[in-house]
């Protein structure tokens, strides 16, 4: 899906869009694509903790709601009403993988990578890298070991980075039922990467390579043992 940031688009736009879209639109349908894409797919993964059914989730919606644009009447935004979809999508395709487990639809009218980013260098570091990686995938998987209904307001809340209020409209929870399980999420989180954090640094930032050699340089430098 991609890194980049997703596209800004102001109302007054989105509701150009969605028009023209109505009349099959090209260029209209690529431009809401491009800027949902990211969104709806950190929302079906987060559901799914799968990449593969999270991509085909994300395209199901489209599809789903450009071939029912009609039914969409503006009682929320655009974005909310397609995370909607896609979170619905997302569910009933979890309750079809697990039928004895219990799954609550969001109901409608109820209600869209880097996990952490590091500053980019100048000169490549192939241990710096390895580094961000492994810390990285200790995150990513601290998240998707979440249970479901914290893992889904830690994303949309802080991965995705809307407010409370949105949070809250497309989960369909209470706003303060939104804060409770963001603040659980987080200590749950804490608590996951603390305890594998340690042996992933200690592998991680080996004291070899570029930075053993710039430093066994410069002591043989300053002990005139080397030019």
């Amino acid at each position: 899906m991609g890194q980049a940031q997703t596209p800004k688009v102001t109302e007054a736009a989105v509701d150009d869009l969605v028009a023209r879209a109505r009349d099959r639109d090209e260029a209209a349908i690529r431009a809401i694509i491009k800027a949902n894409n990211r969104r709806l797919y950190r929302l079906a993964r987060g559901i799914l903790r799968n990449d593969g059914e999270a991509e085909d989730v994300v395209q199901e919606t489209y599809v789903r709601a450009f071939t029912h644009l009609d039914s969409f009447r503006g009682d929320s935004s655009f974005a909310t009403w397609l995370a909607r979809i896609a979170i619905n999508e997302a569910l009933g395709r979890l309750r079809s993988q697990r039928p004895t487990a219990e799954w609550t639809s969001l109901p409608p009218g109820a209600i869209e990578a880097q996990i952490i980013q590091f500053p980019l260098s100048a000169t490549p570091d192939p241990e710096k890298t390895m580094a961000q990686r492994e810390i990285q995938n200790v995150v990513e998987q601290a998240i998707d070991e979440l249970p479901e209904p914290f893992r889904l307001v830690f994303i949309t809340r802080v991965v995705e980075g809307m407010n409370i209020e949105e949070t809250a409209e497309i989960l369909g929870l209470k706003p303060e039922t939104v804060k409770t399980r963001l603040h659980r999420a987080r200590a749950m989180l804490r608590e996951t990467v603390e305890r594998k954090i340690g042996p992933v640094v200690m592998e991680a930032f080996p004291f070899a390579g570029r930075r053993c050699e710039r430093l066994t340089d410069a002591v043989l430098q300053r002990l005139g043992i080397s030019a």
